[in-house]
């Protein structure tokens, strides 16, 4: 096993469980569930996690973990531990997230509709489109929509289609954009804990030039 980048203890990885807390049904069920299951996770990556972005970003990064507090009915389909540069929340910034749904893990960077940033980072990426198709890795996911788990890869995208991503961003005020990469559930299974926090510390690195892009 590799060992722990931070002084922190070692990340045990996913299990089946934590997955299949997606599958129960029912609000109050499937969240004392994730609660019990999968929060202690994210908390622990949260952690663990937060120093790595901290230096990364050059300044201090701090991890907030879904509370899901605003449903009364509808379980939640999906959860993730968020890390912003501001310590009260992370939806009014560019921010970084890893998180799972029942079919895989995802580990991305995130500006969603609640962020004022939103129209400049999209002028940005569109001034700067050749940029940003050569700093995104060829298997990396975007999503225009939390609420779904696929997402269009971006080596499948055309330049126009990339595009429309970012003027929809800027036009549609509760458009937002991720992107990032996603480890399948079987795959994820299969994944030491050490090795998974070098693989988002590494995603993190490379997601780094969409952060700038947001933060300048």
């Amino acid at each position: 096993m590799s060992q722990p980048t931070t002084a922190a203890l070692p990340f045990t990885g996913f299990t089946n469980d934590d997955f299949a807390v997606f599958e129960i049904d029912g609000l109050e069920p499937r969240m004392n569930a994730l609660i019990a299951t999968v929060r202690p996770k994210l908390h622990q990556l949260g952690d663990r996690l937060s120093e790595y972005l901290s230096k990364l970003c050059g300044e201090q990064m701090f991890p907030h973990v879904a509370k899901h507090a605003r449903r009364t009915i509808n379980p939640p389909n999906d959860t993730w531990v968020a890390y912003a540069n501001n310590k009260r929340g992370y939806k009014a910034y560019p921010h970084y997230q890893i998180g799972l749904w029942s079919t895989h893990v995802f580990v991305q960077f995130a500006i969603i509709y609640e962020c004022p940033r939103k129209a400049e980072f999209a002028d940005r990426a569109l001034t700067e489109l050749d940029s940003v198709r050569r700093s995104v890795p060829s298997g990396y996911v975007w999503s225009k929509d939390h609420m779904v788990p696929e997402g269009l890869p971006h080596n499948r995208l055309s330049d126009e289609e990339l595009s429309e991503l970012f003027v929809r961003l800027k036009t549609v005020k509760a458009a937002e954009l991720t992107c990032g990469i996603h480890i399948l559930r079987t795959d994820a299974l299969c994944m030491d804990g050490e090795a998974f926090v070098k693989l988002a510390e590494q995603t993190f690195a490379k997601l780094m030039p969409l952060y700038r892009m947001a933060m300048a």
